[in-house]
């Protein structure tokens, strides 16, 4: 697991770090560097074929080297320089400073799970669109290749799928049903039935939020997940009363032991969120909480559990309450 990742001339951030648990909810303003950092953590999952051309996107506004360094709570890190001649160092040290080949036994399987990251920005009219089929085929950033994704699941692990079709029917008590069609030959698309009259809804006629719902879902129950994700406002449009249901998705992914599922590894997720109804959800578990603080010398990191008020702040309110009221910070600044 990543236990945080260290920003240097990164944009906005320009010198600071950010702690991660095997689940970590980040939240702040708008530019304070949530979505850079996730950036960052791609930027450095692709660093060994990274191109001079791209240097100019992630320059801070000098001339600096730009340095992300990713530490695993095994002993290891792994860094990468952008130079300011287009050249960039990786490397894995572990905690002699000795330097290590990605390759080698024993940094190989932390490389290929750094370079397995996947960030996730939803949206509606990818996930519903229809699918060419293709073997192992996996969710794309915007949640393209659903209809792909659900079809493999019935074919290859059918239990898997009737779990998530449980689900389903919790979270969405209209539908009971997850069906497909053949748009055309080698394509899928997939269709809701609803419960009442089996009647079938084509996935281009579903809401915004069922269709991010049911990509949320559908993540946490595919049989191998990217041993490292980020969720990019994992709330968005989504109805507050799902967002408990959304929260155990994310755990369900990060945990799978405690849902029985003991036979798929963790995965390591960060999410994004501006809303107060999902922080209340984590009240009682601040360690997977990072304020992100947006400053006039850049950005900063902080995980809420280091706050040493917090428990005089909570007495009388609501966390999400707090967090919004900027008694904790993470808020945009005022005039």
């Amino acid at each position: 697991m990543i236990t945080s990742v260290d920003f240097k001339n990164f944009k906005v951030l320009r010198n600071t770090s950010l702690p991660l648990a095997r689940f970590t909810l980040i939240l702040g303003p708008n530019g304070s560097g949530k979505s850079t950092a996730l950036q960052g953590l791609q930027l450095l999952s692709s660093a060994t074929s990274f191109r001079r051309e791209t240097l100019v996107s992630i320059k801070a506004s000098d001339n600096e080297p730009v340095t992300i360094t990713a530490n695993w709570d095994e002993g290891f890190k792994a860094a990468a320089t952008w130079h300011s001649n287009g050249s960039v160092e990786f490397a894995f040290q572990d905690r002699s400073g000795r330097r290590h080949d990605p390759q080698e036994r024993a940094v190989n399987s932390l490389f290929r799970r750094l370079q397995k990251l996947r960030i996730y920005s939803l949206d509606p009219q990818a996930i519903a669109a229809d699918v060419v089929l293709s073997p192992r085929i996996e969710l794309g950033p915007q949640g393209s290749h659903l209809a792909g994704v659900l079809d493999r699941l019935r074919d290859e692990h059918p239990e898997r799928f009737e779990a998530l079709n449980d689900e389903l029917g919790r979270w969405l008590p209209e539908f009971d049903r997850i069906l497909f069609g053949t748009p055309n030959q080698g394509t899928r698309t997939f269709i809701l039935r609803t419960r009442r009259d089996r009647y079938g809804i084509s996935a281009r006629d579903l809401s915004h939020g069922t269709l991010l719902a049911l990509a949320i879902l559908t993540l946490a129950h595919v049989d191998e997940p990217p041993p490292i994700v980020c969720l990019e406002e994992s709330d968005r449009g989504i109805h507050p009363r799902l967002l408990r249901d959304v929260r155990d998705a994310m755990y369900r992914l990060s945990h799978p032991e405690q849902f029985g599922d003991k036979a798929r590894l963790p995965t390591q997720v960060i999410a994004t969120t501006h809303s107060p109804y999902l922080l209340d959800l984590y009240r009682d578990h601040p360690e997977e909480i990072v304020l992100a603080h947006k400053e006039s010398t850049g950005a900063r990191f902080e995980r809420l559990a280091d706050r040493e008020e917090l428990k005089e702040v909570l007495k009388d309110t609501h966390l999400g309450d707090a967090w919004f009221s900027g008694a904790l910070g993470g808020v945009p600044l005022e005039e």
